[in-house]
């Protein structure tokens, strides 16, 4: 049995076509989703993801080469589920203030019209950010235009009101984290990812519960200690940040998983439904729980479009053994159809190797993965890592299965 990260490292990289044709395999069972991103901490024991985002919004902290990897993805996604290239659309975020994210706009877009689709709009269903007109003219962060056009429903179609446009494909990049309300069962467009999969119905304790059932799987298979690519995790359910007995409960829960790990790790308590980095905190032990003060209990309590948290997943700590320029880092992996298709690493000299990098103080660092090998010895690295974020996508596929069957 393989039982060291080292010898991890050296399977995955001489067994490196037979585990990604076991991949392609398993893909084929469930619905990856169209793209997603996979933030993936390294540890000197272990590999284990530690988020997975379904709607990607970083896609302008890819490099120009990887971009062109994605777009490779994307024709060979289109073409395999022979989908029109006319009219696409990319169903935006509220948020038209965040001018990086619209940088990642206008990178996704390249993205889509380089595959070989004709024309991509951005679009948005909501008409508090349009002040009255059918369309908002942007600029991104690096000067980039972005037109955003008023979109309705109509006749089972999402189009431009203005131009009476219907589209044949739309990419979702809203994570509704506040539910579009919308009939999406009425929709005859193709919508990906899919739109129930969104943070309102959305927990990362499913997808860590899936991500398990797949690594143990994949472990079984190939022989390899499951703990080489997975956090120890528990779910705590129906928490109320304002009753003494749920945190009282929230810290046994703690100390319970604690006992199960190194004495010298930390406690990551997640909010399920957050993103964005919101909901985090990272603790020494249960009393941490017992000594949050109202500041820290409310950000536990309400995130991202004031969506509230009822339940939480208590994880493993992965300490990171990366770093850039002396800051702790972590690489985030990004996917197309369940291929990696590039990555980054998001750095954060505010922070320590045991903290949440996802924070205030966070950097980028674009560069290749033909530069990550250089400044990082990643010709192994980038192999594994590949592994994960796909083991990753498979439970997310996993995920998206479970809701559209209603589970």
């Amino acid at each position: 049995m393989i039982k060291t990260k080292e010898e991890l490292d050296q399977f995955i990289l001489s067994n490196w076509n037979e585990l990604n044709h076991y991949l392609d395999q398993e893909a084929k069972n469930y619905p990856v989703p169209f793209y997603n991103s996979v933030d993936i901490r390294e540890s000197k024991k272990k590999y284990a993801p530690v988020d997975n985002n379904i709607y990607p919004a970083g896609f302008n902290n890819v490099c120009l080469m990887d971009l062109d990897e994605t777009s490779f993805q994307i024709k060979n996604f289109k073409n395999e589920r022979e989908l029109a290239s006319d009219n696409w659309a990319i169903l935006i975020e509220s948020n038209t203030k965040n001018t990086f994210y619209l940088d990642h706009l206008f990178f996704l877009k390249k993205a889509i019209i380089e595959s070989g689709v004709e024309s991509c709009d951005f679009i948005s269903l909501d008409g508090n950010i349009f002040d009255g007109h059918s369309t908002i003219k942007l600029q991104s962060a690096s000067k980039f235009d972005i037109e955003v056009h008023k979109a309705i429903l109509d006749s089972g179609q999402i189009r431009i009101k203005s131009q009476n446009q219907d589209f044949d494909v739309i990419i979702l990049n809203n994570d509704q984290s506040s539910p579009i309300e919308l009939d999406w069962k009425g929709l005859e467009t193709p919508v990906l990812p899919p739109p129930d999969i969104g943070w309102f119905k959305r927990q990362k304790i499913h997808h860590f519960e899936q991500y398990f059932n797949v690594v143990k799987k994949f472990a079984q298979k190939f022989n390899i200690d499951e703990d080489l690519l997975c956090a120890k995790f528990q779910a705590f359910h129906h928490v109320d940040f304002s009753t003494k007995e749920s945190f009282e409960k929230l810290a046994e829960s703690v100390d319970q998983l604690k006992n199960k790990i190194d004495p010298n790790q930390k406690i990551f308590l997640k909010a399920s439904k957050g993103t964005y980095g919101m909901g985090i905190q990272v603790l020494s032990s249960g009393q941490d729980v017992l000594s949050m003060n109202r500041k820290v209990r409310n950000k536990m309590d309400i995130g991202k479009n004031k969506i509230k948290f009822t339940d939480v997943l208590i994880q493993e700590g992965v300490d990171t053994v990366l770093s850039y320029d002396q800051m702790p880092a972590e690489v985030t992996i990004y996917l197309i159809n369940g291929k990696c298709v590039g990555g980054f690493m998001r750095a954060n000299a505010q922070k320590d190797h045991q903290s949440n990098l996802n924070s205030r103080g966070m950097v980028f660092k674009k560069f290749c993965i033909s530069e990550i090998r250089q400044n990082q010895d990643f010709t192994i690295k980038e192999a594994v890592y590949s592994v994960v974020a796909r083991l990753s996508s498979i439970a997310a596929g996993l995920e998206i299965q479970q809701i559209q069957e209603g589970k």
